[in-house]
Parts: C-alpha cells; sequence; structure tokens
C-alpha cells in the first residue's frame, strides 16, 4: 500500500504525513507552553494526541499508545542533543519510531483486503447470477471490474469501523 502511495505522491508519503500530525502536536504545545521543546509530561499527553488522531484517521483496528516506560526510553533515544527535551526534529523521529509498528500493521492488513476481495468476488459472483434482478445485471459485469467494485466496497466498510 505504501507503495501504491509513493507513486501517486511522491517518495516518504508516510514521513509526510506523520510530519503533518507531529507539526500539529508540537505547535500545540509551543503555542500553549511558550516553550521550543517538549518535557516528558507533554510528550506523554502528545503521544496520546499522535495516537488519538492515528485511530481517527487509519482504517483499520485501534491502536494502543506506548507505556510510559517505553515512552521514557524512546525519549532517551530521541533526545540528541541530550537536555531531557525534544526539540521539533527530535520529536517528529520520535513519532516516526513509536509509529513505525502501526503502519505495518495497517498495510499488512490493506495487501490482505487488496489480494482475498477480488477471490471472494469471483467465488460469490456466479451465486448472486441467480438472485432475481440482480442476476442478469451481474452476468453482464466483466469479472474484472465486478472484483473491483466488491474490493472498493469491502475497503469502504473497513473503513468506516
Amino acid at each position: 500500500m505504501g507503495q501504491i502511495l509513493e507513486k501517486f505522491q511522491g517518495n516518504k508519503w508516510k514521513e509526510r504525513q506523520i510530519r503533518k500530525i507531529t507539526d500539529k502536536i508540537f505547535d500545540h504545545f509551543k503555542n500553549e507552553t511558550g516553550k521550543a521543546n517538549m518535557t516528558f509530561e507533554e510528550l506523554h499527553i502528545a503521544v496520546l494526541l499522535v495516537y488519538n488522531d492515528i485511530n481517527k484517521h487509519i482504517p483499520g483496528p485501534h491502536f494502543d499508545p506506548p507505556s510510559n516506560e517505553q515512552i521514557k526510553i524512546l525519549m532517551q533515544e530521541s533526545d540528541i542533543n541530550l537536555d531531557g527535551e525534544l526539540d521539533r526534529e527530535e520529536f517528529s523521529k520520535f513519532v516516526l519510531r513509536i509509529t513505525q509498528d502501526t503502519f505495518v500493521t495497517v498495510t499488512r492488513g490493506l495487501i490482505t483486503t487488496l489480494a482475498m476481495a477480488p477471490t471472494v468476488a469471483l467465488l460469490t459472483k456466479k451465486t448472486t447470477e441467480n438472485v432475481p434482478g440482480v442476476g442478469k445485471a451481474v452476468q453482464k459485469l466483466p469479472n474484472s471490474v465486478y472484483a473491483s467494485l466488491v474490493t472498493l466496497v469491502i475497503v469502504m466498510f473497513q473503513q468506516r469501523q
């Protein structure tokens, strides 16, 4: 899925999407506190906001944020200048690290859907050809069009859940 999005939207699509989220959240904290860096407490709240955005906008299962201990460890690893706080660049890299598994899960689920849906569509096409009223329309549709329509419906259904 990421490769498809890269073809349409250029390289580094995921990083740009994450950067939009991190910039919005970082600016929120910068405006609220007046500081250009985030402390651990602010970072913890920011992580919750990031995962809230991810769960709102990305289809698939609900993703839980990392624990406080994981956040502390990743913060120490991401704090390049060792000042105990994260600046905008450090925060962006931090969020990329904590969300890496999230995008793998979403991509894996989407690939499974895109591989299975056309197969299921073609298997069910024969069955729907016998349904009164619908059967003749289904028979007239080429297999590729029918499979694409069923796949589109399944993907849209998954995004709404």
